[in-house]
């Protein structure tokens, strides 16, 4: 082939090369890296410029990029607890490089048999971890967002159906508003699915009981009750993000089940609860709702992105996401057509590394990942009780240590600014990385911890460092009065 300014075959050998030799390097130096470095803003706005007339090829570009990666963030270590960010299992990251070698699109099983029985095969292993009934249909996605979609669609059409309309064909118009009910828990990515599903943000009743956000279940009650048999969608949070904490499904469901509504658990991490007997009542319930939804970038520890839509029903998702086309084969037939069953037609090969991990470390590899946490976040909670200058502000049931910095002598009504100052230093000094959060009005620190390289000394630093740059702040505070 005459060489020209596009691709060229002989450019793969230098590239993986390259990256071969990047990765190796960077795993082995993961561990204890700073999370962000000085120089990670001006590195990331090197990077400016115009289109390139003529390019400089794949090996330089790479490199390029390679020689000022300083810009990148490593989030996929142990010591970024930013947000719910897991990191990446050696088997799941074989299965992602996988992923992207082969290129499937694992919309049918047409063009691609081995991903679609594995997608197929990861839902039925994921339902067992999660206690699931085995006859539930389900789909992966890129993540909770999308999930929640799945889940809320799903729920969309059974609503419609109960009116009498199958609002895919027809549409919402005509139809009344679709009650919806949560905690003050409820996560933002429901509320912009149900704006994207045109039931509108607005049509979310929160029904909370205290500052914290708990179910007011007296509430729901007779919001339900006042529907008279009326179609309703109730969501329920199984891990809250500011201090893990869980709506009571259980209740919940008794609640739903009574009154004809739909159940939807948003369990983003917290359904991973479910492969650990210390903490498996909090998700008890979960098997008595009518969709469920997790991530798989966050505990399941897979690359982003990945997520979990599970619904009861099998009658519900290809209606609801059915694509047709002259060149398309038809939804319903034997073999998988992950495509009729979740927004995208195109969809990257995520069973790759959901189905790898599975396999490599099982139930018992799982249930070891979420307990080592669990200690984890105690060991975290204990130190915090035990410094002087910190205060916990909720209790710790999960994964999530919600805290704050509180130094002798400084009043309450200080205190959120110097929490909020001491939040940008963290990140700023980059050994670990957490930002702040707002609960009960007061600003705080929600440490999440779900990389499976997290370690004892990697958590002791939270506590460490908060309480060294705060104490720094205090200090410039108290010289400059």
């Amino acid at each position: 082939m005459e060489r020209g300014a596009g691709p060229h075959r002989d450019e793969v050998a230098d590239v993986l090369r390259l990256i071969g030799e990047e990765a190796e390097r960077y795993l082995a130096a993961l561990d204890d890296v700073a999370v962000r470095g000085p120089d990670t803003d001006p590195a990331a706005e090197t990077f400016d410029g115009e289109l390139p007339e003529v390019g400089i090829g794949a090996a330089k570009a790479l490199d390029e990029l390679l020689q000022r990666q300083a810009g990148l963030i490593a989030s996929s270590g142990p010591r970024f607890f930013g947000w719910v960010t897991g990191g990446v299992t050696p088997a799941a990251l074989g299965g992602d490089w996988l992923a992207t070698l082969v290129d499937q699109n694992n919309a049918d099983w047409a063009g691609a048999p081995l991903t679609s029985q594995l997608e197929a095969l990861s839902i039925r292993w994921l339902l067992d971890l999660f206690g699931l009934p085995k006859g539930w249909d389900g789909v992966l996605t890129t993540g909770a967002t999308m999930a929640n979609y799945v889940g809320l669609a799903a729920a969309r059409r059974w609503w419609g159906l109960r009116h009498g309309v199958d609002v895919e064909e027809d549409g919402l118009a005509g139809l009344p508003s679709m009650p919806v009910f949560a905690s003050g828990y409820v996560h933002p990515s429901d509320v912009k699915v149900l704006a994207m599903l045109g039931v509108g943000r607005a049509n979310v009743r929160r029904l909370a009981r205290d500052a914290a956000g708990r179910f007011d279940l007296d509430a729901l009650r007779r919001e339900l009750r006042a529907l008279d048999g009326a179609p309703a969608v109730v969501i329920a949070s199984a891990g809250e993000v500011n201090a893990g904490d869980f709506d009571p499904i259980d209740a919940v469901a008794d609640l739903t089940q009574e009154h004809g509504a739909w159940l939807h658990v948003d369990g983003a991490f917290g359904l991973f609860a479910a492969a650990s007997p210390r903490t498996r009542h909090l998700v008890d319930g979960v098997a008595r709702a009518d969709s469920v939804i997790a991530d798989g970038h966050k505990w399941l520890n897979v690359p982003y992105d990945c997520g979990f839509a599970f619904v009861r029903d099998h009658e519900l998702l290809t209606p609801a996401f059915g694509i047709a086309a002259a060149y398309l084969p038809p939804p319903g037939g034997p073999r998988p057509g992950f495509a009729f069953k979740g927004p995208e037609g195109s969809r990257r090969a995520r069973s790759l590394s959901v189905w790898t991990t599975l396999r490599a470390y099982g139930r018992a590899g799982y249930r070891e990942i979420v307990e080592r946490h669990l200690d984890l976040a105690q060991r975290l909670a204990r130190r915090v009780d035990q410094a002087p200058d910190l205060e916990r502000l909720a209790d710790v049931p999960l994964n999530i240590v919600c805290f704050r910095y509180r130094p002798p002598g400084v009043t309450e009504d200080r205190l959120d600014d110097l929490n909020r100052r001491v939040g940008e230093l963290v990140k700023e000094d980059g050994r670990v990385y957490f930002g702040t959060t707002v609960y009960q009005g007061r600003v705080a620190f929600r440490p999440a911890l779900v990389n499976w390289r997290t370690r004892r000394e990697d958590v002791d630093l939270i506590s460490d460092v908060v309480r060294e740059l705060g104490a720094r702040l205090t200090q410039e505070d108290g010289a400059n009065a």
